[in-house]
């Protein structure tokens, strides 16, 4: 089963994907991978001979939209955004079960495809909770880990995101006006105005896209074996995994988490003074650890 209502949605998501790439102030490049998982869409940028880093994006969300906080680390390295299998993008719609090996085999896949022995890995929201699955099948793999507001570690209580934020986002598909919208984003976003194309990335994903509604998690008896350094930044007001949650739950699952970074009056969605701040950060875990 494909995860689009339709296939005006499917177009829509498209259409905003190919925006997003065409804005972002780096070279792209575009391949594909064959995976056991089916063909995976994968945007490149940065030198060639560059330090590999593979970026995950969020859940029902895009590559580009998430490479955009990153664009000013392909100074320096490779990196290499898979568009998310069973997510909006252009890879095969198949939808993996977040709580077993599978995100961890499309990775290895990915990292073999590209013959690579091990990557540093960022993992942004899902894309988080995709690293975490893919430490507990193939922990060597993995040179660094920066987990920014990821998923992985649980979340807040879901009586409370049901109200604030399942609630408007059903709604807002059954009838798609501009005030639900700006509920929704009101909740997630750190700012009200939203680059257009992250905006109606969301909107066209409520609306048209079979929303994932599980999230990757592993335990710390999963991630006895992972031994990678580690960075985490969660950011102060994030509704779905905020930093008083996340950070102790953390550290009882990670040996080598190396670095903690709270990002004060931010929430989920970052505003673009946040993401450069993280970007920063991560190029000097990157090099220093």
């Amino acid at each position: 089963m494909g995860i689009y209502h339709s296939q005006t949605g499917r177009q829509a998501l498209e259409t905003w994907y190919s925006k997003g790439v065409d804005q972002l102030n780096i070279d792209i490049e575009e391949q594909w991978i064959e995976t056991r998982y089916g063909d995976t869409h994968v945007l490149l940028a940065g030198p060639q001979d560059g330090h590999p880093v593979i970026v995950f994006h969020g859940g029902n969300t895009t590559a580009p939209m998430v490479l955009e906080w990153y664009t000013e680390l392909a100074t320096s390295y490779r990196l290499i955004a898979p568009d998310t299998v069973g997510h909006p993008g252009k890879s095969a719609e198949t939808r993996l079960d977040p709580q077993n090996d599978s995100y961890g085999e499309w990775v290895v896949d990915l990292l073999d495809a590209f013959d690579l022995s091990m990557a540093s890995m960022i993992g942004t929201s899902y894309g988080g909770g995709i690293v975490l699955r893919t430490a507990v099948l193939a922990p060597n793999r993995i040179e660094h880990a920066a987990l920014v507001v990821p998923t992985g570690f649980g979340s807040t209580s879901l009586l409370s995101l049901g109200v604030r934020l399942g609630l408007p986002s059903i709604l807002y598909r059954i009838y798609p006006h501009e005030w639900l919208l700006n509920r929704v984003l009101a909740v997630l976003a750190t700012q009200s105005d939203l680059d257009p194309v992250v905006r109606n990335t969301i909107a066209a994903s409520l609306r048209y896209v079979k929303l994932e509604r599980k999230f990757p998690e592993a335990d710390a008896s999963e991630l006895i074996g992972f031994e990678a350094p580690t960075a985490l930044f969660v950011s102060e007001n994030d509704p779905l995994f905020p930093a008083d949650l996340i950070i102790p739950r953390a550290l009882k699952r990670l040996s080598r988490l190396t670095r903690i970074e709270i990002i004060y009056n931010e929430k989920h969605l970052l505003s673009p003074a946040a993401q450069r701040k993280v970007g920063m950060s991560i190029d000097d875990f990157f090099r220093h650890t």
